[in-house]
């Protein structure tokens, strides 16, 4: 497989911002991605959605069926990662 370049992961992002709905992102990804890599990235942004509301590990893996290690990952990107979940967390738990 090719290694990506910056230009086409910026096209991609390019082109996620030019979705207007919940409904054409919904049918981009689901053609873009497998249903479990959907299934996968919507588990993980609620485990940072509890996160953010303080909810312990115990009970979102009770809650997710998720492992520990992957709430921990989580956890970590979403204290020292780039700041997206932060920037994306703010902007919806309104």
């Amino acid at each position: 497989m090719k290694k990506s370049n910056n230009k086409e992961i910026n096209d991609l992002y390019d082109a996620v911002l030019k979705l207007d709905s919940v409904d054409e992102c919904r049918r981009f990804f689901r053609d873009l991605l497998t249903e479990n890599e959907i299934k996968e990235f919507s588990e993980r942004w609620k485990v940072a959605q509890l996160l953010a509301k303080g909810i312990p590990y115990s009970r979102i893996e009770e809650e997710t069926g998720l492992s520990s290690r992957t709430i921990a990952r989580v956890g970590r990107w979403l204290k020292r990662g780039k700041g997206g979940y932060t920037l994306v967390l703010n902007k919806t738990m309104k």
